[in-house]
């Protein structure tokens, strides 16, 4: 799966303010987050956006996880 990650999440300067998209398409990464905070399951999500795939979802997930582990941490 996150070798498929570069396939499925991408990044345009011109597009959405150039955050991450999920496969070109005008969805954010942050969007697909914030619909699953928001209690949304991935079934939902798929009937809600047609073009979006399973694997787009779990994309996201692993776009994060990846983004979580290079934050910088901040000495207390």
């Amino acid at each position: 799966m996150i070798s498929s990650l570069g396939s499925r999440i991408t990044l345009e300067p011109g597009k959405r303010g150039g955050r991450p998209c999920v496969r070109n398409c005008r969805i954010t990464v942050y969007d697909v987050l914030g619909w699953l905070a928001s209690g949304m399951s991935e079934s939902e999500i798929l009937a809600d956006y047609p073009e979006l795939e399973l694997e787009d979802i779990r994309a996201c997930l692993v776009f994060a996880a990846q983004r979580e582990q290079q934050t910088l941490r901040l000495a207390a």
